[in-house]
Order: C-alpha cells, then structure tokens, then sequence
C-alpha cells in the first residue's frame, strides 16, 4: 500500500507541476520594447527589393524621407506581434516624410500572405521579399527582428534588435524628430 500511495503521490506532484508549466507557458509575452540605439550615422548599404506584386523598391530612390527598415519573418513570435504596431506607426507619421519597409526573410509570398490575412489589420506598407537572405546579408543582420531606421540623407542613425512596440509615444517621438531635420 505505501509504495501506490508514494507512486500517486509522486504522479499528483508530476500533474501538478505540468499544469503549472502549462501556465506558464501560456502567461503573456514580456511586453516589446521601445526604444532604439542611437548610432554613428552611416551609409546604408543598398537595397533593392521586390514587394508581394513585384514591384520593385529601392532604398535609394527614398532619399529626403526617414526610413524604417525591419527585417522579418512569419515563423518568428516578436516579428508577428510588432507588425500591427508597425502599422499604426506608419498611419500615425502617414502626412510626414516617412516610410516603412518590411523586408521578410527567406519565405515566399505565399507564407507571408497567409500570415498577413490573419491579422486583425491591414498593412499599408510594403512588405518586401528577400528570398535568398542576401539584404539580410548585406545589412548584417545576426537576428529577427532587427530594425534600422534610415535618415533623410541615407544613412542608418539607430537600430534595434528584438520586436518593439513600433507607436509608443517615445519611439513616435524619435523618429519625428529625425523627419523634422
């Protein structure tokens, strides 16, 4: 009798410990951050990239506006929750010299559209394919999310690594105030 009330006992210790990790496991994400690291400014390495309906951009032709560049990927959990905050960003800045580019990695157009149907909002910016990870590449990109922001003059003045809450007030106010110099 002591050895199945020990092996019951241990196995209500083991469900109990599993329920806990599944808590756990389903608490909230920490929240993103907001903030940027402010660099040297340095020129931007090239860009020249097709959208999801082929259209090319490049970095070049955006001279005079401030850029948001944000490398990306649909199976990458901090890249899925800043898109929806990237947007709004993009809407809030939406009359001022400013654009977002985000450039996914390595997936094609399917994969991204099926994630970007899922969200609750629609994206109004481009979201640029680099199939071969050659931007990401070029650019040094070591993780995903990584973001750069591209002044006026083309050169990258900050960027960030991890997912990021791209409309909070603090980060709103940075890039504001490299599109009014």
């Amino acid at each position: 009798m002591r050895l199945r009330d020990t092996l019951v006992a241990a196995l209500a210790v083991f469900a109990l410990a599993d329920v806990s990790a599944l808590r756990a496991s389903a608490a909230d994400l920490p929240p993103l951050s907001h903030s940027l690291t402010r660099l040297a400014p340095k020129a931007a390495p090239a860009l020249k990239l097709k959208d999801l309906d082929g259209t090319l951009h490049d970095l070049a032709s955006l001279r005079g506006k401030v850029v948001l560049i944000n490398f990306w990927a649909t199976w990458c959990p901090p890249c899925r929750r800043e898109m929806p905050s990237m947007e709004r960003l993009r809407q809030a800045l939406a009359n001022e010299a400013f654009v977002v580019l985000a450039v996914d990695v390595g997936e094609n157009a399917d994969t991204i559209e099926t994630f970007t149907g899922q969200l609750d909002t629609t994206l109004g910016f481009p979201i640029l394919l680099d199939a071969t990870s050659r931007a990401m590449q070029a650019w040094q990109v070591a993780g995903l999310p990584t973001t750069f922001l591209v002044d006026k003059r083309g050169r990258i003045v900050a960027s960030a690594v991890g997912g990021r809450e791209f409309d909070h007030p603090e980060l709103v106010k940075t890039i504001r105030e490299l599109v009014q110099h």
